[in-house]
């Protein structure tokens, strides 16, 4: 039995075996390989894209997928996550849970003896990175000598699931941001020792326009999250240098590809920017399906 709360619980080698199987997955989305298999997503927060990637992944390879908001169960009322994975074990196979929390996965993984799927948490955002990284190899066709730059919150959950995998998979990264939103140390450290081994150069500055500088990616993400509503005007003025707009992305290769999980609100990248040619963030979205599905076939096989 596996868990994924974090890009730590997988190999450099499990990483790529994933994208083989979504690749293979992409080209023949229906099959069975989750016939039999019933999943639970259980979202502390509202989605769009993560759900419906998963509940249409799970039903095109044979699956089953049952969808429970956490003010409709009762987690609402004062159950303990602990009580709710003892009992959801015993009617599914695998628990895909979006959080606010962290602690709450780890809680959860603790006590279950089937899989806990991280669909997002404060500290990480895994399946979102897996994805993206598959989808930067799907358009370059490597990861050797290219160059991402993150422009915004470096301490969310996008840059700190971005640290992990690029620095595992080879992919060079920079994190700009200010620095009252820098990465948590601990996956910094982690990131770096990944780094050693795979000869990729991590570096976090403050100087968007210095860190763009040779990109071949950029990646931007939200400025205020769920849960940040009453830091709104503080981040929007602290964080508006950091606005990928065409001031900032002169500095970058002129083939450059933009990227964004989505949903876009308009502040952290410009309109010509995230609609214009050098955007493939709808292509960002429709491969968080077919990862997806490979994620769900890899870990139902421990």
């Amino acid at each position: 039995m596996r868990n994924f709360l974090t890009l730590e619980d997988v190999t450099r080698e499990e990483i790529f075996q994933i994208f083989k199987l979504a690749k293979r997955l992409k080209r023949k989305p229906w099959g069975n390989q989750l016939k039999d298999k019933i999943f639970a997503l259980l979202f502390f927060k509202p989605s769009t894209r993560t759900r419906v990637s998963f509940e249409a992944g799970i039903k095109q390879l044979g699956g089953e997928a049952i969808y429970l908001d956490y003010a409709t169960t009762q987690l609402a009322r004062g159950e303990s996550v602990e009580d709710a994975a003892r009992t959801l074990e015993r009617y599914v196979n695998c628990i895909i849970a979006r959080v606010y929390e962290h602690k709450v996965l780890e809680r959860m993984a603790k006590v279950a003896n089937i899989p806990i799927i991280n669909a997002l948490s404060n500290l990480e955002h895994p399946c979102q990175i897996l994805s993206d990284l598959f989808t930067i190899q799907e358009h370059f066709g490597k990861f050797d000598g290219l160059k991402l730059t993150y422009v915004g919150d470096g301490g969310n959950n996008i840059a700190h699931s971005l640290l992990l995998g690029c620095s595992k998979i080879g992919l060079n990264l920079t994190i700009s941001c200010p620095k009252q939103y820098a990465p948590n140390p601990t996956i910094l450290q982690k990131s770096l020792q990944h780094s050693l081994i795979t000869g990729t150069k991590i570096d976090v500055l403050s100087d968007p326009h210095k860190a763009v500088k040779d990109s071949d990616i950029i990646y931007t993400d939200v400025w205020v999250s769920m849960g940040m509503e009453k830091e709104v005007k503080k981040r929007l003025e602290t964080l508006q240098p950091y606005q990928v707009n065409e001031s900032l992305v002169k500095h970058a290769n002129p083939s450059f590809i933009f990227m964004h999980c989505l949903p876009y609100e308009g502040r952290e990248v410009i309109p010509d920017i995230i609609y214009g040619p050098h955007s493939i963030v709808w292509q960002q979205a429709e491969n968080r399906l077919h990862v997806g599905k490979a994620l769900l076939v890899f870990l139902m096989k421990f």
